[in-house]
């Protein structure tokens, strides 16, 4: 059986008015990844793209490109990133929205509501050209809810449009952040009952493990065994599954809490302090047995280095190659295999994220490599 492969899309590859304002004419997710530069001894970057160049998204041969690409490697479909702020004020909304009226490329999509604050901190540190550190706040409120679900309606009726269990997928990246999110959740339930639909499959995304408080007030670092607990939360929330991620724990266990806990101190500081970890040691411990649940979707991550946007005080993965991503694929692809085929859903974190170093579009380093090792694993997995 072949997995349900959908890649996180950033559609932060076009210049917007908000941008140029905030980070000076022309600022794009670009901008950032080329003037990149090693920050200590093996570090790759810059990462320059090899087919696709530096698009541009309004570009509709990109987007063309970007589907025959994830088609061949073996992806269903993109996860378009969706930044809706409230009161019908969207972001970076250009290039989904010509995917949606043009019906090309035809290939499948659904959305991932980013429902978090833009603050100064979004891309490097400093570099704003404003003072103010919000530059765009979330809102929430019965009423806007009710305009967000219509405003999306044509995507969930758009026969393009990714379902689970006949319902269109829609995942909410800070699942816990929305007030009243059972009123959310219900408020949408009823209105895609009235609009046509048989519901939305909501999916909520979670790390597996927590380095904040918890609700006892102590101080957790990333403990290794919140998994079912952290899982648990959003479902109870009323969201039908989770989007699992296991980042923040696998360093922990690779670096130890202790040096966990200097590095979330300096990160409050002004500390220069970075730590690194080889990237197969991290995917060793990425995943979890709960991983594994009927309502789990695990994600898999092909690199992860954030110093273009965010400079030295990052926990960058080093080592990363195509062989040992697709080691990291199959141990994910087994994880779900027992799944029904509906939910045998792997999220690739991601498409195109470059200034976090994560992405499996071509680079001029490892071309097609990221690519190949995804259409090598399900190749692998269907023997």
């Amino acid at each position: 059986m072949k997995p349900r492969i959908i890649g996180l899309y950033l559609p932060q590859y076009h210049p917007i008015p908000e941008n140029d304002e905030w980070w000076g004419k022309g600022f794009t997710e670009w901008t950032n990844v080329a003037q990149a530069r090693p920050l200590f001894r093996g570090h790759y970057q810059p990462r320059i793209p090899a087919d696709l160049g530096f698009y541009d998204l309004r570009l509709p041969e990109v987007r063309e490109q970007q589907a025959e690409l994830a088609r061949e490697a073996g992806l269903e479909g993109f996860c378009y990133y969706h930044y809706w702020f409230g009161n019908g004020k969207q972001l970076l909304e250009r290039p989904f929205n010509e995917v949606l009226q043009s019906g090309k490329p035809d290939f499948p999509f659904c959305l991932c509501w980013a429902n978090h604050d833009w603050t100064n901190k979004t891309w490097k540190k400093g570099s704003s050209m404003k003072k103010d550190s919000m530059i765009m706040k979330m809102e929430y409120s019965h009423d806007d809810h009710i305009r967000h679900f219509h405003a999306l309606l044509p995507a969930f009726h758009d026969k393009r449009y990714i379902t689970v269990d006949g319902k269109p997928l829609f995942a909410v990246w800070e699942p816990r952040k929305i007030p009243e999110v059972r009123s959310f959740i219900d408020t949408w339930q009823q209105l895609a009952r009235e609009n046509g639909l048989s519901g939305i499959h909501f999916v909520g995304y979670t790390q597996n493990s927590s380095g904040r408080s918890t609700k006892d007030g102590s101080i957790r670092l990333w403990d290794a065994n919140q998994s079912s607990e952290r899982y648990q939360e959003v479902l109870d929330l009323g969201f039908d599954a989770v989007m699992s991620a296991g980042l923040g724990r696998a360093q922990t266990i690779c670096g130890g809490k202790w040096k966990k806990a200097l590095y979330f101190a300096a990160n409050h500081t002004f500390l220069p302090i970075s730590f690194r970890n080889d990237y197969a040691k991290v995917m060793r411990h990425y995943y979890v047995p709960e991983d594994g649940w009927e309502n789990v979707y695990p994600t898999l991550l092909p690199q992860w280095d954030r110093t273009p946007r965010a400079g030295i005080k990052t926990d960058p993965l080093i080592n990363s190659n195509p062989e040992k991503f697709q080691v990291s694929v199959e141990k994910a692809m087994r994880l779900i295999a027992n799944k029904q085929a509906e939910h045998q859903i792997l999220f690739l974190k991601a498409w195109n994220e470059w200034g976090e170093g994560n992405y499996v579009e071509p680079d001029l380093k490892f071309g097609h490599g990221y690519l190949d090792a995804i259409r090598n694993a399900i190749d692998k997995c269907k023997l």
